[in-house]
């Protein structure tokens, strides 16, 4: 079993900047392919490989998102610039052991409880 858990968000006015992070536990983290989702449709927002070394962004987020991870800790971090009120979601984190840049849910195994971003205008 793997558990993750998401922190980092909260309210922030357009324009401004969030940092999200998810903690994981359970097991290796690095045996994982990770990735960050958002809304009841699990709308894929980023997604990087086991060692960091590929990522792989949906259009709504390029260039204003950045997913990173660091697997001596056992977390993955979004950091987020310039939202937008579109951007308003409950963020979640989740892995996948067989999947690498995945921007499908069904490819995630495990998932965080999420953490609720707001945006105003």
């Amino acid at each position: 079993q793997v558990q993750l858990v998401e922190s980092g968000g909260g309210f922030v006015q357009a324009g401004g900047s969030l940092r999200l992070s998810c903690a994981v536990s359970g097991r290796t983290f690095s045996a994982y392919n990770a990735g960050w989702f958002r809304g009841k449709e699990r709308e894929f927002v980023a997604a990087i490989s086991w060692n960091g070394g590929n990522t792989h962004y949906a259009d709504s987020v390029l260039g204003r998102f950045t997913i990173s991870r660091d697997n001596a800790k056992n977390t993955m971090t979004l950091q987020m610039n310039s939202l937008k009120p579109d951007d308003a979601a409950v963020y979640y984190c989740a892995v996948s052991r067989h999947y690498a840049d995945s921007y499908l849910s069904s490819d995630y195994d495990y998932w965080g409880q999420g953490t609720q971003v707001t945006v105003s205008s």
